[in-house]
């Protein structure tokens, strides 16, 4: 699918999210039997995605950084079993130990963690997570990131429905006054045990969905960084490292590579990134593009950002794309031993 076919699909997804219309079919009738077959294949071969222990990663990060009267800063992750850091065995390895250490080594404050993802949770969840991330206005977070997606593509959740769950989730949190940053959809072709043509299926409406989840965040004052291709080729070519022990969930050096593409992001939000790296570098084909261009284009690269820049024009809002450089991450140590404050 070309960049324009997509960006028209995920603009169609998105409308259909806003204006309460139907789901939009992803694979014709003629390969339901065929999708559903494999689709049982591969769940038996991947198993059921669980591991028995999720680390509880909630803590103070950069406890040196503590200065009298200053408080931590907050993040909560919001999502799904990628978000909660389902598959690894330490807390210090999960994407939120890893996104709070590292926004407290440049911000040289300490982070605060909260976690209310939920393995297994499809974006209809997010209402709820929103609650509960919301529960004490006195400590509403400074920044939230929400991993959602894959469960809503393999439970054949409507996208439209997804889109407007997500939406939703994102306007509640800004509206409270928190930073989103959404990782949108992976690319579940690159599992190792799916054959094709459910691979093929799978990898389409994965990205369909991550332009789609772009637009939808885009438009409610969120940003977004695609984690599809950052699970594709490195993925692909390192199966053994980059997924854990069920081929299904990141391993802790895939995890490490997700936060790497997602913390540029949540630094930028809080306003800790560079200045000179906020200006688009034509160099890296960063730009200003139409929000559903800027979607179509996102979803195809892993690490790409899309955050609203301008109001909207003819062709509807707009948004800059932009490449930032990705920075080393390693396990947060030590691990947290006091909660949030």
């Amino acid at each position: 699918m070309t960049g324009l076919s997509r960006a028209r699909v995920a603009r169609r997804i998105a409308a259909g999210a806003a204006y309460g219309g139907g789901g939009i079919g992803l694979a014709g009738a003629a390969t339901v039997g065929l999708l559903m077959a494999e689709a049982q294949l591969a769940r038996r071969r991947v198993g059921n995605g669980t591991t028995p222990h999720v680390p509880n990663a909630d803590g103070l990060y950069g406890a040196a950084y503590t200065v009298p009267g200053e408080p931590a800063l907050r993040l909560t992750m919001l999502g799904d079993s990628t978000a909660a850091g389902q598959g690894v065995r330490r807390a210090g390895q999960t994407p939120g130990a890893l996104l709070a250490s590292g926004v407290a080594a440049l911000a040289e404050r300490p982070v605060g963690l909260s976690t209310v993802a939920v393995p297994g949770a499809c974006s209809d969840d997010l209402d709820r997570q929103v609650t509960q991330a919301l529960a004490d206005p006195s400590r509403v977070p400074d920044v939230c990131v929400i991993m959602v997606g894959a469960n809503d593509v393999t439970h054949r959740m409507p996208p439209t429905q997804s889109v407007r769950h997500l939406s939703s989730a994102v306007r509640r949190l800004r509206t409270a006054g928190a930073e989103v940053v959404v990782g949108t959809c992976p690319d579940l072709g690159t599992i190792e045990p799916v054959w094709q043509p459910l691979r093929w299926l799978a990898r389409r409406a994965s990205r369909q969905l991550a332009a789609a989840q772009t637009i939808g965040a885009v438009e409610q004052g969120g940003r977004t960084v695609s984690l599809g291709d950052l699970l594709g080729p490195e993925f692909a070519a390192n199966p053994r490292e980059l997924f854990g022990p069920d081929s299904y969930h990141p391993s802790a050096e895939g995890y490490a590579t997700a936060a790497m593409a997602v913390l540029p992001t949540v630094c930028a939000a809080l306003g800790l990134w560079p200045a000179e790296e906020e200006r688009p570098d034509a160099a890296r084909r960063e730009g200003f593009l139409p929000v559903a261009r800027a979607a179509a284009e996102a979803a195809s690269e892993a690490g790409t950002e899309v955050t609203a820049a301008m109001p909207a024009g003819a062709r509807g809002p707009w948004a800059l794309l932009k490449r930032r450089r990705r920075r080393g991450v390693t396990e947060a140590e030590p691990e947290p031993s006091a909660q949030p404050s």
